[in-house]
């Protein structure tokens, strides 16, 4: 496991584009400024979007950690506009 500390985490390897971003954006949404949020995804797509849809809604992206069994968690820190 990554050793980055996280506030919340949600799993949207049940999900395809574009509900992929559309989930990870609404957990985001209910952080607070500063917080992090670990999004667990599938391979392929989801990896190839989320993270710059993610960073282009104005997040910071901390790490993307392969867990190795075909999903990937992003953590990703909520900047406030």
């Amino acid at each position: 496991m990554a050793d980055i500390q996280f506030d919340e985490e949600v799993d949207i390897t049940d999900k395809v584009c574009p509900l992929t971003f559309v989930k990870a954006k609404v957990a985001i949404d209910e952080l607070d400024d500063g917080q992090v949020l670990a999004i667990r995804m599938n391979d392929g797509e989801p990896v190839q979007n989320v993270p710059r849809s993610i960073k282009d809604e104005g997040h910071k992206i901390l790490k993307l950690v392969d867990n190795e069994d075909g999903t990937y968690t992003l953590y990703v820190r909520k900047v406030e506009e």
